[in-house]
């Protein structure tokens, strides 16, 4: 039997140290918060599963601005703390991690989760309990609830599903009189059903006939099936929404099989992340993308976007992550600027308070200026599409270099011309 032998010093102990003990207590007693104590910010975040390589880039931008928040004296006179789960990218786990990081871990503020189909699942929980949070680079993902304490990290604006393919129907418009046919393909889940109902009314509004219209199952193999299905059909354009790891499943079965429309892309998820990218290389080429959302051109520069790119690159170099963050650290950083700035000048806590704050001002970030209006999506919609161009290689240099990275759409942010068709730009 294990017998606990400190027990003889036990009263020396307690003399030298109770009366101290007893100080601390009645200190801690009077003030609500010790001074020390930090502020919790929870959230998930898919760190394994289809969302991994771009869960980690966000991960690293939200270490990022605890670190400059807490450089700069934290929140309220306190450091911030980040507890965070890795959902596995499975929407199913979101519900349980955010009633834990609410009931069990006390967390005092909240953000996230990551994706569409993330957030979706765990509104209900954060709806019962009254919480606010702002979530990241979902897809209309508060289409449904509608509730009113989230935000959206993502700059599609109060229309998103439409917004988001707008640009490529756009382009596609501008060759009508010779594309008469659509073939559509997503995902079956929250992000693909979204993106492709998107792209169904863009596709009727502009008059094309859809020839194909199918969603495939999450965590598929083999998207040669799927491909053939789409050629049989023989359409003038292709959109395909997709996960990371489809993405490159998509392309490389395009390719081998022999898909050439007119016109080939749509929200091309896998198409954001470097080392997806590395895998496709001259795949790419001739696909247009309306899934960025950042690209390093000089109307996307706003105050501190640059350093907070120099920044995360020395931070990813040996964690095996994306080495230039495009799209998700600006994103994730983002974020954390609009929760800081929202307890700042309420000087508080109290989640009510956050979101009616949030509701009725503007946030200065290094993404630009962001409004909230309705569902809490941004007032203003930016989007943009991109066209991968002249890749020889699976070099760094040639996925960075914005001669083979094209901004198409919109003018504002056009860097290049539209190779068309498809044929013409394929290598």
């Amino acid at each position: 039997m294990y017998r606990f032998r400190w027990l003889p010093n036990l009263a020396r102990f307690s003399s030298a140290i109770l009366p101290t003990l007893a100080l601390v207590f009645c200190w801690a007693l009077a003030s609500p918060a010790l001074a020390a104590d930090p502020i919790r910010v929870g959230f998930s975040m898919g760190l394994t599963g289809a969302n991994g390589p771009n869960g980690k880039q966000l991960l690293i931008a939200l270490e990022m601005w605890r670190d400059d928040v807490n450089a700069k004296g934290g929140l309220l006179g306190r450091p911030v703390e980040l507890v965070y789960y890795d959902d596995q990218t499975q929407p199913a786990n979101e519900p349980s991690i955010y009633t834990k990081l609410i009931d069990f871990d006390k967390v005092e503020l909240l953000i996230g989760p990551y994706g569409t189909n993330q957030i979706a699942a765990v509104l209900p929980v954060l709806q019962s309990h009254k919480k606010t949070t702002i979530g990241m680079l979902g897809l209309a993902a508060n289409a449904q609830a509608h509730y009113k304490n989230y935000f959206s990290m993502l700059s599609y604006g109060q229309n998103p599903a439409q917004e988001f393919s707008r640009g490529f129907f756009e382009l596609a418009k501008a060759h009508k009189a010779n594309l008469k046919t659509v073939a559509i393909v997503g995902v079956d889940a929250e992000f693909g059903k979204t993106s492709t109902d998107g792209a169904r009314a863009n596709a009727k509004a502009a008059g094309f006939t859809i020839v194909y219209d199918q969603l495939y199952p999450p965590n598929s193999a083999d998207l040669g099936p799927t491909v053939r299905a789409i050629k049989a059909t023989n359409p003038d354009i292709v959109f395909a929404a997709s996960y990371p790891p489809d993405t490159v499943l998509f392309v490389r079965a395009a390719s081998e099989i022999g898909l050439n429309p007119s016109i080939i892309g749509g929200t091309l998820i896998g198409m954001l992340a470097t080392p997806l990218k590395r895998q496709m290389g001259p795949l790419m080429n001739g696909y247009i993308n309306n899934a960025e959302v950042f690209i390093p051109v000089p109307t996307m520069s706003f105050p501190g976007t640059q350093e907070v790119l120099k920044k995360y690159s020395e931070r990813a170099k040996g964690q095996q992550v994306d080495p230039f963050g495009f799209n998700f650290a600006p994103f994730g950083y983002a974020t954390g600027q609009v929760l800081a700035a929202a307890v700042t000048e309420t000087k508080s806590l109290d989640h009510e308070k956050l979101a009616d704050y949030m509701r009725s001002h503007t946030f200065s970030t290094v993404v630009g200026d962001i409004a909230f209006g309705t569902d809490g999506e941004w007032v203003k919609p930016r989007s943009l599409v991109s066209q991968w161009q002249n890749l020889t290689g699976n070099d760094l240099s040639e996925l960075t270099d914005l001669k083979k990275w094209v901004v198409v759409w919109p003018a504002e942010h056009k860097t290049g011309e539209f190779i068309y068709p498809y044929s013409a730009a394929k290598k």
